[in-house]
């Protein structure tokens, strides 16, 4: 018989936020190009220092990532990320409505589609506050860390 667990639950909603914040964040920090479009974005936005802030935005959507994918600080790189996606949903989705996909219009090969709207932006939220609440679950780092820590307590 498959025996389920709430902490195995985690696992996937954990290992994909992280993927998903480490595939955008990537392009932020290690292409040149991408960079500074998202730079010019965030300057056309009047996000002030938009260069440093393309850095910051893109190292901690990397570190965030990579620290939910290995279930390591999982309350601390969540509230990061959440900020992230807050001020992602303010100052470039909200603007287009609640539907992630937006089609403005039909063009000769189909529809046009516009800027997202706010939907991603909330599931993440969501999804990050959930493991704030839960935890990293199983196949952590969190957890790996507690399992010795009370095996050198003599708790079992």
């Amino acid at each position: 018989m498959f025996r389920t667990s709430k902490e195995w639950g985690l696992l996937p909603l954990r290992v994909m936020l992280g993927v998903g914040f480490l595939y955008h964040g990537w392009p932020k920090v290690f292409s040149s190009e991408t960079h500074q479009i998202f730079a010019g974005m965030l300057g056309s936005l009047g996000v002030p220092a938009p260069e440093t802030t393309a850095w910051l935005v893109g190292f901690a959507e990397i570190v965030g990532g990579l620290a939910l994918i290995a279930g390591a600080f999982v309350a601390i790189a969540s509230m990061v990320l959440i900020v992230d996606m807050v001020v992602a949903m303010f100052t470039v989705h909200l603007p287009h409505g609640f539907n992630f996909i937006n089609i403005t219009g039909m063009g000769k090969q189909g529809p046009v589609f516009g800027m997202p709207g706010a939907e991603v932006s909330l599931l993440y939220i969501a999804g990050l506050l959930a493991l704030m609440i839960g935890g990293a679950g199983s196949w952590s780092m969190n957890t790996l860390l507690q399992h010795r820590s009370r095996a050198r307590q003599g708790v079992v």
